[in-house]
């Protein structure tokens, strides 16, 4: 393990999250920029923050343990120089991008990640409604590949803890777009409103952690429009403020519909594995029925990004 100590990069920016979150609220309150906070949503945001670390300070061991056993199967051991930690914030970087795709796109995942998404409001504070479920879904598997290629699992936690530090920024109302340059390669603001709202044209879309240019080479960015403001939170909003019940509503709601009754295994592994949405009457609407939905409101919107074409407009609700 020598070599391989680092600092918790999250931890030590937690001051500065409080300090933002607060500069924000005055500005906000203030009338001095844009945003909306409401006092209960944004308590909720801030216990789902503590709880996420308590998860990780008790759980946590569990998938880096995990990783280093993986460690000793390594073809590679690159080592700590500057290349490395910076090929491994970029390999992890998009490494985050699938992740969060997969989270978007299979239940079994969305289940912990939806907490993140159920606030209807869009500040500071929404960056911390994190899940305190996540190590129950098994997506640490996607950085053991970095591992065999040589990744210490040590390097692997000190540059997602960077990625999670840049992310916390973007989520507000109160920074506009930025030079086109930025634009173009980095995730901001702008990009993030779209990931988390609800209209259809940006349901599914910027999966990026700090490179959009992941969603540009894989065909998920959309832009913000301005005649399209976000409206965020999830399609279905739970209209609570426990966070008991937002961190765990997602789950209990998937297990109940994999265990109803007269269902076939099929049908109940779809339950779990298929995307939000689906179900095995068609009777509930998928991001792909919703967007459908709109085109066929709103003929002139086919084709256009995150969109179907008027070919694609036909789809049924749950298919």
């Amino acid at each position: 393990m020598d070599g391989y100590a680092f600092p918790d990069v999250t931890q030590l920016a937690i001051p500065f999250f409080v300090a933002a979150i607060l500069i924000e609220l005055w500005l906000v309150r203030t009338g001095r920029a844009r945003g909306e906070f409401e006092t209960r949503d944004t308590l909720t945001s801030l216990t789902m923050g503590v709880g996420n670390v308590a998860a990780g300070l008790l759980l946590g061991f569990v998938s880096y343990s995990a990783l280093l056993w993986v460690w000793q199967f390594r073809v590679f051991d690159l080592g700590t120089a500057w290349w490395v930690i910076l090929a491994a914030f970029l390999l992890d970087d998009l490494r985050y991008y699938w992740y969060h795709r997969i989270a978007h796109r299979v239940r079994w995942v969305w289940a912990e990640h939806i907490n993140h998404h159920s606030s209807q409001h869009y500040n500071l504070s929404t960056a911390l409604r994190q899940s305190w479920t996540a190590l129950f879904t098994g997506m640490f598997v996607l950085q053991a590949p970095l591992v065999l290629l040589g990744f210490h699992p040590a390097v692997i936690v000190f540059v997602f803890g960077f990625n999670l530090v840049y992310q916390f920024w973007i989520h507000t109302e109160t920074i506009g777009k930025l030079w086109r340059p930025v634009e173009f390669v980095f995730n901001t603001p702008s990009h993030h409103r779209v990931h988390h709202a609800t209209n259809p044209r940006y349901l599914d879309a910027n999966y990026a952690g700090t490179l959009i240019v992941w969603d540009r080479m894989f065909g998920t960015f959309v832009e913000e429009l301005d005649e399209d403001a976000p409206r965020y939170g999830i399609v279905h909003n739970i209209g609570t403020f426990n966070p008991l019940k937002v961190a765990f509503h997602e789950w209990i709601a998937m297990f109940r519909d994999a265990l109803a009754p007269g269902l076939t295994p099929r049908q109940r592994l779809g339950y779990l594995f298929r995307p939000p949405g689906w179900s095995h009457d068609g009777s509930r609407d998928t991001s792909e029925s919703l967007k459908a939905a709109y085109v066929r409101r709103n003929p002139s919107e086919a084709g256009k990004p995150g969109l179907p074409g008027a070919s694609g407009a036909g789809v049924a609700p749950g298919e």
